[in-house]
């Protein structure tokens, strides 16, 4: 009985240390050295100063990467914090925060012009960061996965003429990585924001502004910001994770883009979790995996 106790004491402290070496090895990844400058204003929107947060890692690389702070088109820069790009800061990328007004005080095209916007002015400052202007990458989820492919399809050059030099910049990104986006708003497909009667996402009547009210209008408006319409051959490499069972954003969001784009020769890679909703405990691994590829793509 003795020679029992000494052995299960053992075994004891044994599993104490090795979840003391675990808790420890999860807090070292997770708490990269970096430096962090908040709140540079990009732009202003509604009399709102609209600001960015620059992460820079220990061992730079030189590539870029925009997170968009973004969820239901809402946004607060205090929603992120460092440790949720500990994967990126590893591969030596520098991330740039960019969070945006929210909807309905913003309009959702509103939205994606400013995030265009926060593009072009972190290419204008990219020596002062430190990034190669051409090693540039985007990552969001959900609305922010929106707001991403919306960067991938639709990012091109400014404005020659632009009184602003920043204006004159490219919002064109070279890599994306997304969570469960919207990618079609005039087809919903079987999602419980469909109100199936052809409009706007019932949650979002209000959220593009009082044209989107009419039917015609809505129409234009929902092509004009739905990633799927603008695929070209230009569009750059895509790395997309999506849970078979979520309903708010069907899957089929996620593969009709996909199979858009290979029409084109486009890639897209679609990584798809089994019985995952919208969103899931391991996202952190995915997210691992898209430091990876990204670092991959942005050589």
């Amino acid at each position: 009985m003795r020679r029992f106790l000494r052995w299960s004491l053992r075994l004891l402290l044994a599993l104490i240390v090795l979840a003391m070496l675990l808790l420890g090895a999860g807090w070292w990844w997770f708490h990269p050295a970096f430096t962090v400058t908040k709140g540079i204003v990009y732009t202003q929107r509604h009399g709102k100063e609209l600001t960015l947060d620059v992460v820079k890692p220990a061992h730079p690389s030189g590539s870029g990467i925009l997170v968009m702070v973004s969820g239901r088109w809402q946004s607060d820069p205090r929603k992120f914090q460092p440790w949720l790009g500990a994967s990126f800061l590893r591969k030596g990328h520098t991330l740039f925060a960019v969070s945006h007004l929210s909807q309905p005080e913003a309009s959702v095209q509103e939205i994606v012009e400013d995030v265009h916007r926060a593009a072009r002015f972190v290419r204008h400052h990219a020596k002062e960061y430190g990034i190669d202007p051409d090693r540039l990458g985007v990552f969001g989820g959900s609305s922010g996965g929106h707001l991403s492919l919306m960067l991938a399809t639709r990012g091109g050059p400014g404005d020659p003429a632009a009184a602003d030099p920043v204006d004159r910049e490219s919002s064109a990104v070279q890599a994306a990585t997304v969570f469960y986006p919207v990618t079609d708003l005039l087809n919903l497909g079987p999602s419980t924001e469909n109100l199936h009667d052809g409009g706007p996402p019932k949650s979002f009547v209000n959220s593009f502004g009082p044209k989107a009210a009419e039917l015609s209008e809505w129409k234009k408006i929902g092509h004009e910001i739905s990633p799927i319409f603008h695929v070209t051959k230009a569009l750059p490499p895509v790395f997309i994770a999506h849970g078979d069972a979520d309903t708010l954003v069907p899957l089929e969001q996620s593969t009709r883009f996909r199979d858009t784009a290979s029409k084109l020769g486009r890639e897209v890679l679609l990584t798809v979790r089994p019985g995952e909703k919208h969103g899931w405990r391991t996202m952190i691994w995915d997210a691992h995996l898209f430091a990876a590829w990204m670092a991959e793509r942005l050589r």
